[in-house]
């Protein structure tokens, strides 16, 4: 006689089969209960639970349909999110890892009847971008993460800030040039011939002074004159004072418009720099690696160390925390409050929040302090000013 209890082969075997996924028409949604075979799934119906599952769905089956829906939605958009994140993925190897799970929902106990019909709902909806190829239907989710989307909107307005300031160096420049030219056009290059005589026996004689050109037996046609830009060019070679070689590389190798450019390049960095902490303003903690406790409070620059470290001290709960200044970020006040400008033409002033301009992420300021005080300035960016505490 075989063995009887937990470890006996039969029950090792039932244990087998129910671990892997089994055939949906024998599953019950409404008890979470996965039948082996008809006729196990049939005695499951006229079982006492199950009847009552069933009137407790009959008294509202709306309900009960759109929960089993918005569970359905929910885990399927958060397996993408997680495992694909916003790649372009077959819709059907999404599923695929979704009913991996055996105690996911099924499709079959949804509002939606077929994959492809809850595809195009998600497209509808907004949640993913969907679009229909030969191979099937391929899905990619649209991240609307607010910190995402803030990261996004901050990396394109460097780039459009980079772009204009190209812009208006380049205007600069070329209105340099044209200030240096007198506004007269360009002069045109001379251009050079190539010196041929018809005979071998001819010779060539060039007359530097004023006058035709004459050979050693009289005027001769294999005589040359030469223009005026090589005479001067001719002329040059012979000057005492003329520069060196090396000095005419080195003019050649710095022109007018590259001293421009350096000069432009100088002034913008003396202008701005790499690090903007200043003791007195107030700042926020952006890195989590200290913990939610810290995580975007607010606190005080006590003392600057090296530039780029501050000593702050937190508003909350008064504790003295040594951060870095890529772990910090300004604070932008409401309109009327003192701030002082950290970067910039107008650094280390304070000035008044008149403005804010949330689609170019900038500031109008009214200058409170220094020589140009009660200048009113546009365009300050967030990160170029802060709150004083």
């Amino acid at each position: 006689m075989g063995k009887e209890g937990f470890l006996s082969p039969k029950a090792i075997g039932n244990r087998i089969k129910a671990k892997g996924l089994q055939k949906l028409r024998w599953y019950c949604q409404m008890c979470q209960k996965q039948c082996r075979d008809e006729n196990g799934f049939k005695c499951h119906c006229m079982s006492e639970s199950h009847q009552r599952q069933l009137l407790l769905a009959s008294e509202d089956p709306n309900k009960i349909m759109d929960n089993f829906s918005q569970e359905f939605k929910n885990d399927f958009i958060e397996l993408i999110r997680r495992r694909f994140g916003t790649k372009r993925v077959q819709n059907n190897i999404v599923y695929n890892e979704y009913i991996n799970d055996r105690e996911h929902v099924h499709m079959n106990s949804t509002q939606w009847e077929t994959l492809t019909e809850f595809t195009k709902w998600l497209g509808k909806e907004g949640f993913c971008k969907v679009d229909e190829t030969p191979k099937g239907w391929y899905i990619q989710y649209i991240d609307r993460d607010p910190e995402t989307i803030r990261r996004q909107e901050e990396l394109e307005r460097k780039k459009k800030q980079d772009l204009d300031d190209q812009e208006r160096s380049a205007k600069f420049i070329e209105e340099q040039v044209r200030r240096g030219q007198g506004g007269r056009e360009p002069e045109e290059a001379p251009v050079f011939t190539e010196l041929k005589r018809e005979s071998e026996e001819e010779k060539i004689t060039f007359n530097l002074a004023k006058g035709s050109c004459s050979s050693a037996d009289g005027p001769s046609k294999a005589s040359v004159a030469l223009g005026p830009s090589a005479l001067k060019a001719a002329g040059s070679v012979k000057r005492k004072d003329a520069p060196s070689t090396s000095e005419a590389k080195e003019k050649k190798k710095k022109s007018a418009l590259d001293e421009i450019m350096e000069m432009e390049e100088q002034k913008k960095r003396s202008v701005r720099a790499d690090h903007w902490l200043h003791p007195g303003i107030v700042i926020k903690v952006v890195t989590k690696r200290l913990g939610e406790k810290y995580h975007k409070k607010k606190g005080v620059v006590k003392e600057v160390q090296d530039k780029y470290t501050a000593v702050v001290k937190m508003i909350d709960s008064g504790d003295k925390l040594k951060l870095d200044q890529s772990h910090l970020e300004t604070v932008i006040p409401a309109p009327g409050k003192r701030v002082l400008v950290l970067n910039g033409v107008y650094r280390d002033t304070e000035a008044l929040l008149d403005s804010i301009d949330e689609r170019k992420f900038s500031a109008t300021l009214t200058l409170d302090s220094g020589r140009m005080k009660g200048r009113r300035v546009d365009g300050i960016a967030y990160e170029d000013f802060s709150k004083m505490a």
